[in-house]
């Protein structure tokens, strides 16, 4: 059994058990998350619409942490122009425990 679920302007395909990486959500460590924008689950048969409409996605906070560094570098050529800037993309690891469809 999967779901297709929608936080952080994203989407993610979710199995009971999955640890996956989110934006960041305000939350605690240890602490449970109930996603509601559920898009699809599929047990047997794919549902989608109408009949997900009461679905959620319980998970558990797992860690706060921050993604590798990324290298933003601008360059303009015959000016003497260029800047250097790094950037590190926080995210919250969940543990997917239960899809209640």
């Amino acid at each position: 059994m999967y779901a297709i679920i929608c936080t952080g302007g994203k989407q993610y395909k979710v199995a009971e058990g999955d640890v996956i990486k989110v934006e960041k959500l305000n939350v605690e460590e240890g602490s449970t998350v109930t996603f509601d924008q559920v898009i699809a689950v599929s047990d047997k048969e794919l549902k989608v619409g109408a009949d997900v409409e009461k679905a959620t996605v319980s998970a558990t906070v797992v860690a706060q942490g921050k993604g590798k560094k990324v290298i933003v570098y601008k360059y303009k050529r015959k000016s003497g122009y260029h800047k250097k800037n790094g950037h590190r993309q926080a995210y919250t690891q969940v543990k997917i425990d239960k899809i209640n469809a």
